[in-house]
């Protein structure tokens, strides 16, 4: 069984890959754990996401996982600039090979998704039933509308107008929607696989996780 840390940018990725994404490929021997992304004083839990906040964290879990991997938003990501998601990727894992005694690259595997997690969420709009309180056939049509704008949910684009999670507040009433009470339970009825057949990034870092493993049987 190979033990993988996914540092994770905020607690509804926590509460992901705990709910939906650990109980998927532990068939694989893979066995993830989330680690929230902290400050070294402990401070700031969450979010502030910058390369080189990723490469202390990834080098910090190095040496206590098999393997280490992220799980943070393109969105929001504080140092980007012009740089792609990929480019982010590549130089994170510059960073990590500086710091980190005894680095191996096939061992670290840098993610970064696009734009948000909660983009993930537009695979299937009628999954956001599971937020009761404002859900309405007027609420499932706007999120329907937002995800037929766009060939994939990873295309939801990242303006502070909006980026995924903007549209969801703006289209729920107000206080009616919680990121991390409903966003995992949406994603666990939604299921892994139908998230992976909408969202391309997100299979490909998924689909490396499973090699990191090996099936049972």
């Amino acid at each position: 069984m190979i033990r993988v840390c996914i540092i994770c940018e905020g607690p509804t990725e926590v509460m992901f890959v705990n709910q939906c994404l650990a109980p998927y490929l532990i068939g694989n021997q893979v066995n993830t754990y989330p680690a929230l992304l902290s400050a070294p004083s402990g401070r700031h839990r969450g979010g502030r996401v910058t390369v080189e906040r990723l490469a202390k964290a990834i080098s910090h879990h190095y040496g206590t996982a098999d393997r280490v991997t992220t799980l943070v938003d393109f969105y929001g990501f504080q140092d980007k600039g012009s740089r792609s998601r990929v480019q982010l990727e590549t130089d994170i894992r510059n960073a990590v090979a500086v710091r980190t005694t005894g680095y191996a690259p096939q061992f670290v595997l840098p993610y970064v998704q696009m734009h948000e997690y909660e983009g993930l969420l537009f695979t299937d709009t009628s999954a956001f039933e599971w937020a009761k309180d404002g859900w309405s056939d007027a609420v499932e049509k706007a999120l329907t509308a937002v995800a037929q704008a766009f060939q994939s949910p990873e295309d939801i684009n990242d303006s502070p107008e909006t980026a995924p999670s903007r549209r969801i507040l703006k289209i729920f009433p107000e206080g009616s929607y919680s990121k991390t009470e409903h966003g995992p339970l949406i994603a666990e009825s939604i299921g892994i696989d139908a998230i992976r057949a909408k969202c391309p990034a997100f299979n490909e870092w998924v689909g490396r996780l499973q090699a990191w493993g090996r099936p049972i049987g």
